[in-house]
């Protein structure tokens, strides 16, 4: 069923004078004070009846307001969502549910776990715990704010195929929108169509196959420094951090890893600092008031990250007017550099805009293609089986030689590979959305105050969807692509999203990891480190939390 405008939105203080008709006000009096009180505590059914017959003082009026936003509203949603058959964890004033979710987190990822792919009761326990007691969608509370979350395949992909903006991405505040900002994953509207048609020119297939000599020159130089290490353990995780940002770095803004790293160090931190403040509920003014040692630190770094890319684009200006690149030049930077100086506003991007777009790039660019890369040696190791199958292949189609597009898109083994990889350990997930009106979505009416949560975990290791087998290893599900995988269910694999906002860096990711896969395979076995710690984390991304150490041989 198609989604389509239903909700109207009550008046949320029916009650409260009209501006027009108000009353003078008055000294606050102990009756008002007495009744706001009585509305917190149990009385909130007769208020309507009761404030008539008073004059309401402002002071009153906001703190009507104020107990509206955080006590009656959240009640009268949850009860609206009872009755058509959502049911979740009650609210509680005034964090909601998240002193439950970060104390069930604390829980369960505070330690290793024994070697098993089974991580989704370990990485969201109360998306776990919630959908066995509440069923398939359940909502639940962030602070005030409620939010439905969903694990039924064919809700999600009413939302995620919506193309008539009924679910919008979600406003950034605090932490996130420090870390992200106004950039491709968070923007709407013209500002996202934009920004989009840049990276859907960068990131396009044919663009992606002049990308290819840059990504496997860096990965040759990662190569050359495992020499030295042949019988020894290395970490691939900090290996792959390092070769990932290497390769954004040259593809996307003409530099290197010495040129930008210090930009995705300070990134690393402010990542790091949002993930620890996820479920921490601020209200607001209290940050006005007195900042936390995180938000002291927060705001440090997006300045510093700031400073840092505005001299980065500036340099590209510079030697871009003495000659060196035409037009600013063709990578990303040079085109969000371009753009920037447009003439016509319509086509125009602030400076603003371009450093929210370059600092996510570096951000989620790297840190996605690192865990890909890391969870896929994980079990290329563990599995040696298909460790050698995928090798067969990569010496069938490049024999020594590097790796080439053509090649690549060949892959079929490899292809496999990576597919159960990214649904085993998927890099995000997380998808979210908000609700711009009342609309209905399958059978529900829901109200524009309810935020959409999409546990990409939860779909991927559904018994339902994948069979028993769901939290085995076996790549040869996706022999037949991914359509016949999910037996045609669009929403049951989304490591990349589904519709108009999939990741436009899905093919750039991939296509490092072949190459990445590819030159390994061809010169190194590798077996598992008896140092390995099974301790997968949300860290923002999904992260092997204590690295991934592996024994190299040379073949």
């Amino acid at each position: 069923m198609s989604s389509r405008v239903l909700w109207a939105e009550p008046s949320p203080l029916p009650w409260l004078p009209h501006p027009t008709n108000a009353a003078p006000a008055t000294a606050a009096t102990p009756i008002a004070t007495d009744l706001i009180i009585s509305f917190f505590s149990s009385s909130i059914l007769v208020l309507d009846e009761l404030f008539s017959c008073l004059e309401i003082t402002e002071l009153s009026q906001l703190s009507i307001i104020f107990l509206d936003k955080v006590w009656w509203t959240p009640i009268r949603l949850q009860a609206m969502m009872k009755s058509q058959g959502i049911r979740g964890p009650p609210y509680r004033f005034p964090h909601g549910n998240t002193k439950e979710i970060s104390k069930m987190r604390s829980q369960s990822m505070g330690k290793p776990m024994e070697m098993s792919h089974s991580i989704f009761p370990r990485i969201q326990p109360h998306v776990y715990s919630w959908t066995k007691t509440y069923g398939m969608n359940f909502l639940n509370w962030h602070g005030s704010k409620a939010q439905l979350f969903l694990t039924e395949p064919e809700l999600i992909k009413e939302v995620l195929m919506n193309r008539k903006g009924f679910y919008p991405k979600m406003d950034m505040e605090g932490y996130a929108k420090k870390l992200l900002g106004e950039a491709l994953i968070t923007n709407e509207g013209e500002k996202w169509a934009k920004i989009r048609k840049l990276a859907n020119h960068t990131f396009h297939a044919e663009s992606l196959k002049s990308m290819v000599p840059e990504m496997s020159s860096s990965v040759e130089m990662l190569l050359e420094r495992w020499k030295d290490h042949v019988g020894e353990e290395i970490d691939v995780y900090k290996e792959f951090g390092l070769l990932t940002t290497e390769v954004i770095s040259r593809t996307a803004f003409g530099s290197s890893y010495v040129e930008g790293g210090h930009i995705f160090e300070m990134v690393a931190k402010l990542t790091e600092i949002t993930v620890r403040n996820t479920y921490r509920v601020r209200f607001p003014g209290i940050s006005v008031l007195s900042k936390s040692d995180d938000e002291i630190e927060a705001e440090k770094l997006e300045k510093r990250i700031k400073n840092s890319i505005v001299e980065l684009a500036r340099k590209r200006e510079k030697v871009s007017n003495n000659g060196e690149f035409e037009d600013f030049g063709s990578d990303y930077l040079g085109q969000l550099v371009k753009i920037s100086h447009e003439t016509d506003t319509k086509k125009r991007i602030t400076i603003e805009q371009m450093i929210d777009e370059i600092k996510t790039v570096y951000g989620a660019g790297h840190l996605t293609t690192t865990s890909l890369l890391s969870w896929c040696i994980l079990l290329l190791a563990i599995h040696t089986d298909w460790q050698e199958k995928a090798r067969e292949e990569v010496f069938e189609i490049f024999s020594s030689e590097k790796p080439n597009s053509d090649g690549i898109a060949r892959l079929k083994t490899m292809n496999m590979i990576i597919n159960e990889c990214l649904r085993l350990y998927p890099p995000a997930l997380m998808l979210t959305r908000k609700i711009k009106k009342g609309v209905k979505l399958g059978n529900l009416n829901l109200s524009g105050k309810i935020n959409i949560f999409i546990s990409i975990l939860a779909l991927h290791h559904h018994p339902q969807i994948w069979g028993k087998d769901v939290h085995i290893f076996r790549p040869e599900r996706f022999a037949g692509g991914v359509a016949k995988a999910t037996n045609n269910n669009a929403a049951a694999f989304l490591p990349f999203g589904l519709g108009p906002r999939t990741c436009v860096g899905l093919n750039f990711t991939t296509n490092e990891a072949k190459v990445a896969l590819s030159m390994i395979l061809q010169r190194y076995k590798f077996v598992l480190s008896s140092n390995y710690i099974h301790c997968p984390a949300d860290i923002f991304i999904l992260t092997p939390k204590h690295g991934v150490q592996v024994i190299l041989q040379a073949i």
